[in-house]
């Protein structure tokens, strides 16, 4: 837990993902395509992956990926970034991050 809290802290924008989960990549495409530049974190990539998985399934993360955190602060799956999107929530939330100028 304390390592998944400290990597999420790290930058504005940062997205715990695994390389083969399309939901992942749809999401990250997301961030890019608005002009943002996440921290990414593959977690089948990582020696410690499975562990960061589990941290985030107990911070209510299901299914564990893609989890993504704007400020430092959990906001969620792809369910609930798709929705901020939808509703022009997320721009606001990224804006307050730092991670948008504009």
């Amino acid at each position: 837990m304390d390592r998944v809290a400290k990597l999420a802290s790290q930058k504005a924008v940062v997205i715990f993902s695994k390389s083969s989960c399309c939901m992942c990549h749809a999401i990250k495409r997301l961030f890019y395509d608005q002009g943002v530049s996440p921290a990414i974190y593959e977690l089948d990539e990582d020696s410690r992956g499975k562990e960061m998985e589990w941290a985030l399934m107990r911070l209510g993360c299901n299914p564990s990926v893609p989890a993504v955190f704007i400020g430092g602060k959990f906001v969620g799956s792809a369910n609930t970034v798709m929705t901020l999107q939808l509703n022009g929530s997320l721009k606001k939330l990224l804006k307050e991050a730092g991670a948008l100028w504009l």
